[in-house]
């Protein structure tokens, strides 16, 4: 498999951490179990809900990994001490990640109805300006910093 690099041109610099998040992206799997909302509550709100019906909340798992959100489910197998006539319902376990961006956090989790809820808050980024002084070279070709408000030669 051959990846393509988005990233190519010299005008983006530091965006490797940001291939290597695409790329894990893209290898998630694309099970569709459990299935599962991405909603905005308010300006800076985000929630995910899967439908975990059958799961407890001692059956499910709820992890920080880097910048990846990954929710585990892992039923008890207690078919030995129960006798099937039929089994339509079957004790799956899944595992989903999602890929945040940096910042964004875990506010809270909770099931409710068979459906897990777990908030997530996006920061507003402060807009941020910086002067970067330009420094004169030094007899010894070392540079050195020169104050902008000093006089100039």
């Amino acid at each position: 498999m051959s990846t393509t690099r988005v990233f190519t041109s010299p005008l983006f610099l530091g965006f490797d951490h940001l291939e290597q998040i695409l790329e894990r992206a893209a290898k998630t799997s694309s099970d569709g179990y459990p299935p599962y909302n991405i909603e905005q509550v308010g300006p800076n709100g985000l929630r995910i809900t899967l439908a975990v019906a059958g799961f407890t909340m001692n059956d499910l798992q709820i992890t920080q990994e880097d910048n990846q959100l990954v929710i585990r489910g892992r039923q008890a197998d207690d078919s030995a001490e129960r006798i099937f006539l039929h089994r339509g319902i079957a004790a799956r376990q899944f595992q989903r990640a999602f890929v945040m961006a940096e910042g964004i956090e875990v506010t809270g989790a909770w099931l409710d109805n068979g459906l897990l809820h777990v908030d997530l808050a996006r920061p507003q980024p402060e807009a941020k300006v910086r002067t970067i002084p330009i420094a004169r070279p030094a007899a010894n070709g070392a540079a050195r910093v020169v104050d902008s408000t000093a006089s100039r030669d």
